[in-house]
């Protein structure tokens, strides 16, 4: 057993057997202080102090600290740098990989002109069907269809077309940016932010905007042919552009 004077830290190993058990006085024959040495509590077995654990961020192996996992072998030091390395790259990489709206490829003039004639044979036969629905029905009602009797029916037969076709486009442009001549040659109507055009800005797109393309000869058109975004004068009133798919 050894036994160490705390003054002076002058130690000697002593037969266990000739120490006597509790607190004992101890003279040091170095520096001749008197200290008191108890031998039971040195003989009792001190309690373990468990280790640190830590947790792997890695692979979640709870261990001993250390530098590194004992499971996947992972130095900490260097996966904490690289961690704090990708978090500052993952913006860029997501601003990289999310162009915007003004960036999207934009549908030229010939495009958007088969997608109108396809739309334009679907608004026709449409309004043809229902024409004729209200012919027949008028006549089998016993109307007058002849002089103002037929061309009342004319005019309600072409107030009811036009509707019809605005109604059309402003559904489905609104609805999905497509009607379905855009959804056959797979081109999108958005917003310029980027966003889905909403009923609102397709009402506004199909209405006015194309009635002031319209009337310009028709030249609001055929600015999608010449412009840098392809957009023609009803995109630029409504603040939209025409986007391949």
């Amino acid at each position: 057993m050894n036994i160490r004077c705390p003054h002076c830290d002058f130690s000697r190993d002593v037969d266990p057997s000739k120490v006597p058990a509790g607190p004992t006085r101890v003279t040091c024959p170095k520096c001749r202080q008197v200290f008191t040495f108890n031998a039971t509590a040195e003989r009792s077995p001190q309690p373990a102090t468990p280790p640190k654990q830590i947790t792997c961020p890695a692979c979640g192996l709870e261990q001993p600290v250390g530098d590194s996992c004992r499971g996947c072998g992972i130095v900490y030091e260097k996966w904490q740098q690289r961690q704090h390395q990708l978090a500052q790259d993952l913006p860029a990489t997501s601003a990289a990989a999310a162009p915007t709206a003004a960036e999207l490829p934009k549908a030229g003039f010939w495009v958007r002109v088969i997608a109108s004639v396809v739309d334009s044979i679907l608004v026709t036969v449409v309004q043809m069907v229902l024409g004729f629905i209200l012919g027949l029905t008028a006549g089998l009602a016993g109307g007058d269809l002849s002089g103002e009797g037929n061309l009342m029916l004319g005019l309600t037969t072409g107030l009811f077309g036009m509707v019809l076709a605005v109604a059309y486009y402003v559904f489905f442009t609104g609805y999905c940016g497509q009607t379905p001549g855009k959804m056959a040659v797979r081109i999108k109507v958005i917003c310029t932010d980027g966003a889905n055009i909403g009923y609102s800005s397709a009402f506004l797109r199909e209405t006015i905007g194309k009635f002031v393309s319209s009337i310009l000869l028709g030249i609001g058109y055929l600015m999608v042919a010449f412009d840098s975004q392809k957009q023609g004068l009803h995109d630029k009133i409504a603040g939209t552009y025409v986007i391949k798919l």
